[in-house]
């Protein structure tokens, strides 16, 4: 028995010694528009979301982090080059074709070699892949995926097009994929004389082939091809990003469980019989493929070898927009504001670590980070701190994730030229927001007074302080105007004239 013992521990300490040796894979989750309250483990209760509530209880939840932005690809932008808004180069959502007309889908293409954080994990022996939704660049520009560090790209490119869950095609590398999906626009309403409670008279927006299955399948497969290598997986999902459509049977989950209102697609997007049920049906079936993502790392002995965060690149919708109902569902939890705003609802995400053996399970952390941060941090977890490229905004966050004590965040900004443009600053429990920065050329707006909130006894912005506390205003508002690098392509003209 003593040599049988003897023998096993030789023929796996090969195994053993690799194992320890390799570099974390990373399982990277980005929703797109889901609220900081609208998954069980940060308070939800109408939506069920047991796979991600199962990351919170093996992990960490951050609950003090901040996306990016608050809307897409500069939310998209800010981690993959670890600056914040006043310094990155994609500081709003633009079309590519406003850049150069050649450009028939994609958004404004990020410069070569500006995606930092893909290009140092490639460096440091990471197989590369997304899955999901870009955003940062048309195919055969200079922001195309497969030129910015990505090995793999199974997705959609543009945004815009990804406002269909049943495109006609999605993008295989730089290939496009034709599917079986008839074409029709993703911005419609339903006919006057249409029975609106009919499922019939919805049939025509949906197809035969559900983006986000094909979506997760490549994911998966993508795994299991790199399996015996370290990867970095990128999966920013589409959902739950308008419009409101789901497959049938995960519909049929929610049948009959809130009261609705058809809505006939008068607020943009695509009409549904049942909004709030397609909402969480979208949700939940987001929730499974997390599930199967973190059941296939188990099966393949990776579950000790493998981060996952998951997070969502701005907040929920408002007012009803596109058939959502944020109010009913709580999808913003305590938070004020809205997608598009720079309110706490709008850039603060419910966010989870887990990284078994490694971050503590069932913990918590209240320390202010954000999307800058995830280079630096991801990296130094690799044993690769000194991949991290110099110039960035981020800050690791590696010893909170590993249970030890580290130095509150200087501060966090973030600025945007649209929805009015707005700027915001947080230093500690300070939070200084300015709106209204962007009028029009011949508007008679002025940019709003500033304001100032104390998150740690107002988190939900209710309480304008900034007239008690003007030394306080004076010291956030100039860090503001030092963190604004000004841009041309997205100006602000409040901060550039200051």
């Amino acid at each position: 028995m003593k040599f049988l013992r003897l023998l096993l521990a030789f023929c796996l300490a090969p195994a053993i010694a690799r194992a320890a040796d390799r570099k974390p894979n990373v399982i990277f989750i980005l929703c797109d528009d889901l609220g900081y309250g609208d998954v069980g483990a940060f308070g939800q209760k109408k939506i069920r979301t047991p796979n991600i509530d199962r990351l919170a209880a093996e992990g960490m939840k951050l609950t003090q982090h901040y996306a990016g932005n608050n809307v897409c690809a500069p939310s998209r932008c800010v981690l993959m080059t670890g600056k914040h808004p006043g310094h990155a180069f994609i500081r709003d959502n633009r079309q590519a074709k406003a850049f150069d007309p050649k450009w028939d889908e994609g958004q404004t293409p990020v410069p070569a070699g500006e995606l930092t954080f893909p290009l140092a994990l490639k460096k440091v022996g990471y197989t590369v892949g997304g899955f999901g939704k870009w955003g940062l660049g048309p195919v055969g520009s200079t922001g195309d995926p497969l030129k910015q560090g990505f090995d793999r790209f199974f997705g959609y490119n543009c945004q815009a097009v990804a406002h269909n869950y049943y495109p006609t095609h999605l993008w295989d590398n730089d290939t496009k994929r034709a599917l079986d999906n008839p074409k029709f626009s993703a911005h419609q309403k339903l006919p006057e004389d249409a029975d609106v409670n009919a499922s019939a008279s919805y049939e025509k927006f949906s197809g035969t082939e559900y983006a986000p299955d094909l979506i997760s399948a490549e994911a998966m497969e993508f795994i299991r091809e790199n399996r015996e290598r370290p990867f970095f997986l990128y999966f920013p999902t589409t959902v739950p990003h308008l419009a409101l459509q789901v497959p049938e049977d995960s519909l049929t989950e929610y049948a009959g469980k809130f009261p609705e209102e058809p809505y006939k697609g008068d607020r943009g997007y695509l009409p549904h019989r049942a909004p709030r049920a397609a909402y969480a049906a979208m949700v939940t079936r987001m929730d499974r493929e997390v599930g199967c993502m973190a059941e296939l790392v188990k099966e393949l002995g990776l579950d000790e070898t493998t981060i996952f965060v998951f997070t969502s690149d701005n907040g929920p919708l408002y007012d009803k927009l596109g058939g959502t109902d944020a109010e009913f569902f709580e999808s913003a939890g305590p938070l004020n504001g809205r997608k598009g705003s720079m309110f706490e609802g709008g850039i603060r995400e419910a966010t989870i670590v887990r990284w078994k053996g490694h971050v503590a399970a069932g913990g918590t952390s209240d320390r202010v980070s954000g999307f800058e941060d995830w280079m630096p941090t991801l990296l130094e977890l690799a044993g690769a701190k000194d991949a991290t490229p110099a110039g960035i905004d981020g800050i690791s966050m590696a010893p909170t994730l590993l249970g030890k004590t580290q130095e509150p965040r200087p501060f966090l900004y973030r600025e945007s030229p649209g929805y009015g443009g707005q700027a915001c600053i947080r230093v500690g429990d300070w939070k200084l927001i300015r709106e209204k920065l962007n009028p029009g050329p011949k508007s008679m707006v002025k940019p709003r007074d500033v304001q100032l909130f104390d998150l740690a006894i107002d988190v939900g912005e209710q309480s304008d302080v900034a007239d008690q506390h003007p030394d306080i205003v004076a010291k956030l508002t100039k860090l503001m105007k030092e963190q604004h690098v000004k841009s041309e392509l997205f100006p602000i003209r409040a901060l550039d004239a200051e």
